[in-house]
C-alpha cells in the first residue's frame, strides 16, 4: 500500500503545492477582513481535492484493471484512498497553520481556544463530505462521482448544522461550543471510517475487469 501511496503524491504534487501556497496566501489574507483562524474550516477542504485527481486519473490510465493484478488487496487500494485523504486534510491543517502563527507572533487576535474550534469544524467538514464522496467515487463514473464530491460539502454542512442543533437539546452549545464541536468531531470520524468499511464492500463486489 505504501508504493501506491507514494504514486498518488507524485501524480498530485503539483496539485498540492499550489494548494499549499494558495492556502498561505490566503491565510494573510484573510487576516485583513476576517480572523484568520477561520482558514482551518477551508484548509482540510480545499487539500483534499487531489484525492479525487488522483481517483479520476487511475480510470483515464485503466490503472485499477492494472493494480488489481499486484501483491496489493482491494482492501489495501481502498484503505490507500481513505489514507490519501487524510494526509492531505491534515497537511492542509498543517499549512493553515503557518499564517495563523505568523500573524500570531505580531500580535494578531490568534488564540488556542479559535484554532481547537475552527480546526475540529474544518476537520469534521472535511470527513463528513469524504464519507460520502469516497465511496461514491467506485460506485458512480468519474463524472457523476465529481458532482457528488461537490455537493458532499455542502451535504456536509447541513449534517453539521443538525448535530448541533441535537447536541443543544443535551446542553447549551453556546456555553460549551468546544465540547460540542469535539463531539461532532467524535461522530465524524466514527462516520469516516464506516465509510470506509462500505467502500471495501462495494470495491470487493465490483467489476472492473
Amino acid at each position: 500500500m505504501k508504493g501506491v501511496l507514494v504514486k498518488d503524491l507524485y501524480i498530485a504534487k503539483s496539485n498540492i503545492l499550489v494548494t499549499v501556497v494558495s492556502l498561505i496566501v490566503l491565510g494573510f489574507g484573510l487576516s485583513f477582513l476576517l480572523e484568520t483562524s477561520a482558514l482551518l474550516i477551508l484548509a482540510p477542504v480545499a487539500s483534499t481535492t487531489a484525492v479525487f485527481i488522483s481517483i479520476t486519473s487511475d480510470a483515464a490510465s485503466k490503472w485499477n484493471k492494472n493494480v488489481i493484478t499486484m501483491p496489493v488487496s482491494r482492501d489495501q487500494i481502498i484503505g490507500e484512498k481513505f489514507l490519501f485523504y487524510i494526509v492531505l486534510a491534515l497537511l492542509g491543517m498543517i499549512t493553515a497553520l503557518i499564517p495563523c502563527i505568523a500573524l500570531a507572533c505580531f500580535g494578531a487576535d490568534v488564540t488556542l481556544h479559535s484554532l481547537a474550534l475552527y480546526g475540529s469544524i474544518g476537520i469534521s467538514a472535511c470527513l463528513l463530505a469524504g464519507g460520502i464522496s469516497l465511496p461514491c467515487a467506485y460506485l458512480f463514473d468519474p463524472e457523476k462521482s465529481q458532482v457528488v464530491f461537490m455537493m458532499s460539502f455542502m451535504a456536509s454542512t447541513g449534517i453539521i448544522t443538525g448535530l448541533v442543533l441535537l447536541i443543544n437539546f443535551v446542553f447549551s452549545v453556546k456555553e460549551n461550543i468546544l465540547l460540542a464541536f469535539h463531539i461532532v468531531l467524535i461522530i465524524s470520524v466514527i462516520w469516516f471510517f464506516i465509510s470506509y468499511r462500505l467502500a471495501v464492500k462495494i470495491y470487493q463486489i465490483r467489476d472492473i475487469t
